[in-house]
């Protein structure tokens, strides 16, 4: 099964998939005029105005700042190497492009029924089938990436600090869930909007002083990250590929810049929140650095655990384990409401109660399955949104530059 899996994620995450995502990345890159690099200056020009833009901003970087940050930059250590995190900067600079050109488009075709990629494929494009292949793989990677892989992360982590109890793990996930997304958007981004700041600066307040307890390490972990992107050692033993493939794939499974979450999120407050996007994604790669090199100049094991022990002991398990139940929870209530408006979109607008007891089923589920099976099932759903995405942002190209 799991070989079978790996053979389709490197089928949907083959060259053609890349060098569209990044090539596409890169055109609206030098279309918007290096956009990124303004974002000081569009982030005065549009503050937050209202309750509702904060509890989008918080339930969308809550979406992207799940356990990708954490476990998933780690995975791609061990897959890729040090390369790999280079790739990930890589596909995070062109990614905030992506993300501004989606929600600009977001912003001029949404409204209360039809939102994000939805919107502007089916009224832009002028295409609903493309919308609804779209809707279909926003669906399956809400229950993939934005459910099951996060609890996953979750309960594996927790069975490592007090044993095994996965039925117990799996209910009390599904109950807590539910909880949380029956109340809709606005309970979605206050839970968020608490959650997230505590779990954000609570790693961050570990990291530091692991990274300052071994920064005699930071020049040799600087030379790996860019030596191993594009070494030749590296290039003839295969791993360059790796690094390439795993770095740009971990980078999107962690900011999501391309793969049309980001407007579907930002679509539930009024206004246009584009730049706002791109300082999410900045964020998200932020904390994905704090990983690396956490790990990068302190352990040879690419384990997160194994890094923050030089400074917590016995507690570093512990304490990875709350913060990643923190992070995936703010994920998984973030990508339910992708997941909901992707259904509600393919229903025309029925059975939303439904989905919810799916949702909560398929996310718990991920305290029972095992993890290698988890995470490249996510990689593939994760691949199929960004075909139709990609296409509708390079088809409305001209409306992108317009606006």
């Amino acid at each position: 099964m799991q070989e079978t899996l790996e053979r389709l994620n490197g089928a949907v995450w083959g060259v053609p998939l890349i060098a569209l995502l990044l090539g596409t990345g890169l055109y609206y890159t030098l279309r918007l005029g290096f956009v990124q690099l303004r974002l000081p200056k569009l982030l005065k020009r549009t503050k937050i105005r209202g309750g509702t833009q904060l509890k989008a901003v918080f339930m969308s970087l809550g979406a992207s700042m799940g356990t990708g940050n954490i476990a998933g930059t780690a995975s791609a250590l061990a897959i890729g190497g040090a390369g790999s995190v280079l790739w990930m900067w890589v596909s995070a600079f062109l990614g905030m492009a992506l993300v501004y050109a989606e929600n600009k488009l977001s912003a001029t075709y949404s409204d209360s029924k039809v939102r994000g990629p939805m919107a502007y494929l089916s009224r832009g494009v002028g295409s609903r089938s493309l919308a609804l292949v779209f809707a279909l793989s926003c669906v399956l990677a809400s229950f993939g990436m934005g459910g099951m892989a996060q609890v996953n992360t979750f309960a594996v982590n927790l069975y490592d600090c007090v044993g095994e109890q996965r039925v117990i793990t799996a209910a009390a996930v599904f109950l807590l869930i539910m909880a949380i997304i029956c109340g809709g958007a606005r309970r979605i981004g206050t839970a968020a909007q608490y959650m997230l700041p505590l779990a954000g600066i609570a790693y961050a307040a570990v990291c530091i002083p692991v990274i300052a307890l071994n920064r005699a390490q930071l020049p040799s972990v600087m030379s790996d990250i860019f030596g191993q992107a594009f070494g030749v050692k590296q290039a003839a033993g295969g791993i360059f590929g790796q690094a390439v493939a795993v770095g740009i794939r971990r980078g999107i499974f962690s900011n999501e810049a391309g793969l049309g979450s980001s407007p579907i999120l930002h679509s539930s407050a009024e206004g246009d929140m584009s730049a706002w996007s791109m300082a999410e994604v900045l964020a998200d790669t932020v904390c994905c650095t704090l990983t690396a090199v956490t790990v990068l100049c302190s352990v040879d094991t690419y384990s997160v655990t194994d890094s923050l022990t030089c400074l917590l002991g016995g507690g570093a398990a512990p304490f990875l384990t709350a913060v990643n139940g923190l992070f995936a929870l703010c994920t998984v209530i973030g990508w339910y409401y992708c997941g909901e408006c992707a259904f509600l979109y393919i229903t025309r607008g029925r059975a939303r109660r439904l989905f919810c007891l799916i949702f909560a089923a398929a996310a718990a589920s991920g305290a029972i399955f095992g993890a290698p099976a988890v995470w490249t099932l996510s990689d593939v759903f994760n691949g199929l949104m960004v075909f139709p995405n990609l296409v509708g942002l390079i088809m409305l190209r001209k409306e992108v530059r317009r606006e």
